[in-house]
């Protein structure tokens, strides 16, 4: 018998072990064909219909515009056939694409909020092609999730997960309908977890490399049982097209506010009363911290319950029913999910000591706290803050909602108060957490100051307070 060549040998060998390789990888790749089987009956697309009084492109863009990076909920935008160009401020029938999911035999329907956003007609297609109109049940612009219900019976469900359980590196699928695909199907894993994005601060979103498009917004995403684990809703872009960031909100927060919904028609939710900022490593040192933790609270609603349980300006919120608050952002999510006219333990630092208060949360009101803004004469002290400052009246401090403070009204040039970002216009209301209610105090504080020490300087302007780290020089 003639021998193999040797180096025929090993490549025979080689070959043979790719192959392998090969073959083990394929069978730990995991395999949707079943779980889409299954679901894709209970995904619908969503087909809502308004008046607008021109014409806009998707995305809110116009032809040769180019689409900056930022967060966007999306959908797809479409002019039904046959309608032509009008002129401006005529009306015209604008339809947007999106997608949904059944929960429910008798016909309720899950999808986002902006996809349904201003709607004067809904419609719901199903597998079937079926298409039935939809009734509104009620929508929450803050967690993007509305509910829909359509006349119907044994319609076929999508089982739901525990999005509690998701961990970062599973797969997971989405089915959904970009720009009109009905029941495209795209996978793959999670990226991170509790993901907190501009805007969206009572969202823990999920994020992942899903390959998400316009029109799928308000789809389900699932993990490898076929659950749903959360709702497609948004994606970080630069160009408005997928860049392998997408978001989508955990079904335990989306059925959260779904039953809500249902049952009561609004959504009600904790609140505090308070502006929070994020604590910065310059703030975390001039408030005595170690490192940066916890949310700043940069002023409170007169009458709120935090006003009422003794929260003042200048705190920091380090945890809720002992739950860490790590960031500025996780605050409201906590308290969010708190029942009004409960407690809540908040532990606060205050003056360098940790100290416990109990507030009793209050419902989210329907508007925010008025704030106003004005001024009066003027005054120069000289301070090391390398600022010209105007002192305010009883009733211009009032007017504000505020019980002290002295308007900017010149910065100087490379001056300490200018790298901390003072602006002519504002109103500075502490100092080292000392309140300033003229030109002289300012100047008393400031002298008191040891030089190269970060101190906390609270701030009010544009209708808010705010707090920036001051880092003073030598006197």
């Amino acid at each position: 018998m003639q021998r193999i060549p040797r180096h025929l040998s090993l490549w025979l060998m080689l070959m043979v072990t790719a192959f392998f390789i090969q073959t083990a990888q394929a069978r730990e790749l995991p395999d949707f064909t079943e779980l889409v089987k299954q679901a894709a009956p209970g995904v619908v697309n969503i087909s809502s219909t308004r008046e607008v009084e021109q014409r806009r492109m998707p995305f809110g863009g116009s032809h040769g515009q180019d689409i900056p990076e930022f967060f966007r909920r999306f959908f797809e935008d479409q002019m039904p056939p046959g309608h032509g160009q009008r002129g401006p401020g005529s009306a015209q029938e604008l339809q947007s694409l999106g997608s949904g999911f059944v929960i429910s035999k008798d016909g309720y329907v899950l999808t986002n909020a902006h996809v349904v956003d201003g709607a004067d007609s809904i419609v719901v297609r199903l597998n079937d092609r079926r298409e039935l109109d939809a009734e509104l049940i009620g929508a929450d612009a803050k967690t993007d999730i509305a509910l829909l219900k359509i006349d119907g019976e044994d319609l076929p469900t999508l089982n739901l997960g525990d999005s509690e359980k998701l961990q970062v590196g599973e797969w997971v699928a989405a089915i959904g309908s970009p720009f009109g695909f009905d029941h495209s199907v795209t996978a793959g894993i999670v990226s991170a977890i509790n993901r907190t994005l501009p805007s969206d601060a009572y969202v823990p979103f999920i994020q992942t490399d899903v390959a998400i498009n316009p029109g799928n917004s308000g789809g389900p995403l699932f993990n490898l049982e076929g659950q749903v684990i959360g709702i497609n809703s948004q994606i970080f872009t630069r160009s408005g097209g997928f860049m392998g960031l997408s978001f989508a909100i955990p079904i335990n927060v989306a059925m959260d506010i779904a039953d809500q919904l249902r049952d009561d028609g609004r959504v009600s939710r904790g609140w505090l009363g308070v502006v929070i900022q994020p604590v910065s490593k310059d703030l975390a040192e001039s408030f005595g911290m170690d490192g940066p933790e916890g949310a700043l609270i940069a002023d409170v609603a007169p009458d709120a319950p935090a006003a009422k349980a003794g929260l003042k300006a200048g705190d920091i919120v380090l945890s809720v029913n002992g739950e860490t608050v790590e960031r500025s952002a996780t605050l409201p999510r906590l308290v969010g999910r708190i029942d009004p006219d409960s407690d809540a333990e908040l532990e606060i630092l205050r003056d360098g000591e940790r100290i416990t208060k109990t507030v009793t949360v209050g419902d989210w009101p329907e508007e925010g706290m008025p704030m106003a803004a004005s001024g009066s004469d003027k005054s120069d002290p000289r301070t090391r803050l390398g600022v010209t400052v105007a002192s305010l009246s009883a009733e211009q401090l009032e007017s504000l909602g505020l019980s002290a403070g002295v308007r900017v009204e010149q910065v100087a040039p490379d001056s300490v108060a200018a790298s901390a970002g003072v602006r002519p216009g504002d109103v500075i209301v502490s100092l080292d957490q000392q309140d300033i209610d003229s030109g002289k105090r300012l100047s008393e504080v400031v002298s008191s100051i040891e030089g190269n020490r970060a101190v906390p300087l609270r701030l009010y302007r544009d209708g808010r307070s705010l707090f920036v780290a001051l880092r003073l020089n030598e006197k």
